[in-house]
């Protein structure tokens, strides 16, 4: 078995609270670097990809640095999604030096979140400035600018403008920022910089309404998550670990793939059916409702 993505979340502890993200109600657990040492190499011949994070703000680790070391010893591709709010207590060599990292999503939406009345551009230019050195130093990197909060009712508007006009300035680019997210989720900015569009979603809990029986996740064919204490679940969206599969730091990521509730659940993707009540209330789901055929009766 092979997934695209294996979200390792270091840490669940993040310094912001965005609408974006609900509230981690889980112990606060940081993963230390023996433990993570321990799941990356087990890990990896399962994945192409590893993200750091599930739920956390993963440059708030206290051996980040360490992190990402043991991600190039091991050889893994890494994914590393931020805040940005801790960029520069690092110098950009920690980054631009650790070959691991293939690419790196700027939450641009969690400073107004948690800043409304504070002026961006102070914030923004920590970012601008390392991915000017970026172009420079890594080429090669991936750098999104992410602006997740776009509404999902044609009409409702977002203030993102002063976002992309400040960025676009420094840049000295211009481009239509007219962007639908259901049509068009990614516009280049220059070289391998982006920006990324999203509309706001829910993530699912046990206390929403049941959705449907049927459908169809990419959970358990293209990704899989691991929380900070261990705990293996289907998807990134389970941040609560109400689908546990399995611990990790207990057994081996072997074993927890030959899970009977890990097979269960990936043939009942397979087959248009969601065994799981959490995934019966997943309204994230939707957005896979294309792929649905009827399935033959045997």
């Amino acid at each position: 078995m092979r997934f695209l993505k294996t979200y390792i979340e270091i840490s669940n502890i993040c310094n912001l609270q965005c609408t974006f993200c609900p509230v981690v109600e889980r112990d606060k657990k940081i993963l230390s670097t023996d433990q993570f040492r321990k799941i990356l190499k087990e890990v990896l011949p399962h994945t192409e990809q590893i993200c750091l994070h599930l739920m956390g703000e993963p440059l708030a680790h206290p051996d980040f640095e360490e992190i990402l070391q043991i991600c190039n010893e091991e050889k893994a591709v890494v994914h590393l999604t931020t805040n940005g709010t801790f960029l520069s207590k690092f110098g950009f060599d920690v980054f631009f030096n650790a070959t691991c990292i293939r690419q790196i999503n700027f939450s641009l939406h969690s400073f107004k979140d948690n800043f409304p009345d504070k002026d961006i551009r102070p914030y923004l230019y920590d970012i601008l400035q390392f991915s000017k050195e970026a172009l420079i130093q890594r080429p090669e990197l991936y750098i999104n600018y992410r602006l997740w909060n776009l509404p999902s009712v044609t009409g409702d508007k977002v203030e993102n403008q002063s976002i992309i006009d400040n960025i676009t300035e420094f840049f000295q680019v211009s481009i239509n920022e007219r962007v639908d997210a259901r049509l068009n989720k990614s516009k280049n900015l220059i070289g391998r910089i982006y920006f990324h569009f999203d509309t706001k979603f829910e993530w699912p809990s046990f206390g929403d309404p049941i959705r449907s029986e049927h459908g169809f996740c990419h959970a358990l064919s293209q990704q899989i998550g691991i929380h900070a204490d261990g705990t293996v679940v289907p998807c990134c969206f389970d941040k609560e670990a109400g689908i546990p599969l399995g611990n990790v730091l207990e057994q081996s990521f072997e074993e927890v793939l030959g899970s009977e509730r890990l097979q269960k659940i990936r043939n009942g993707f397979l087959q248009h059916k969601l065994v799981e009540d959490l995934c019966q209330r997943c309204t994230y789901i939707s957005r896979f409702d294309k792929k649905l055929r009827v399935i033959p009766s045997i």
